[in-house]
């Protein structure tokens, strides 16, 4: 994954001040520092590009109404990551019977927001499907978590705050989705078990 460097705390609040009282160009500032996170979350639920970035689209026009209810001291990117949690869940229930399957999506490595120097060995875009492949098969609460601490790097506070369930939670699905991937990529690394 190409890393984007969200700004910094201070930086944020300034832009977020600025965006309060209709600086365009902040809030395109902080759509490109955050839009890729916002996307990778989305896409975890739908598997489908399209519907993922339809979700992007939505969660930043809804950062643009709701902006003024932002207040110092809280964690934005985690703000940010719930409003786009609580629109994808919203579209899941709203889409549920004619949502196209989930398998039928390419995965998130095979997707423009790959990093273009994991162009490298045969060997290591094989590994990189057999992860990816291994990440689908995880449930849908145990994927979202592992894409938003492996993927977007989040610490598990905000994993936790960003999906509104306990530290706990996100600790015990985090556990899972590591011990479900190691069991399945084991064969695949010469684990003969």
């Amino acid at each position: 994954m190409k890393e984007t460097r969200a700004p910094s705390y201070e930086d944020t609040w300034s832009l977020v001040q600025r965006v309060k009282v209709g600086d365009r160009e902040a809030f395109v500032t902080l759509t490109r520092a955050y839009q890729q996170k916002v996307f990778i979350l989305t896409y975890s639920f739908f598997r489908n590009k399209e519907d993922a970035l339809d979700l992007v689209q939505e969660t930043f026009l809804r950062l643009f109404q709701k902006i003024h209810t932002f207040r110092r001291g809280r964690n934005f990117e985690a703000w940010l990551l719930q409003i786009a949690k609580n629109l994808c869940i919203d579209a899941y229930r709203r889409d549920r019977g004619k949502r196209r399957e989930l398998g039928s999506g390419k995965t998130v490595e095979e997707l423009d927001v790959a990093d273009p120097r994991g162009q490298g060995s045969e060997e290591s875009r094989d590994l990189r499907s057999v992860l990816s492949r291994g990440v689908d098969r995880l449930s849908e609460r145990q994927r979202t978590i592992f894409i938003m601490r492996h993927y977007n790097q989040l610490k598990n506070e905000e994993v936790a705050e960003s999906l509104g369930i306990s530290l706990g939670t996100v600790k015990s699905l985090h556990f899972k989705a590591i011990r479900n991937l190691r069991a399945f990529l084991g064969p695949y690394l010469g684990d003969e078990k």
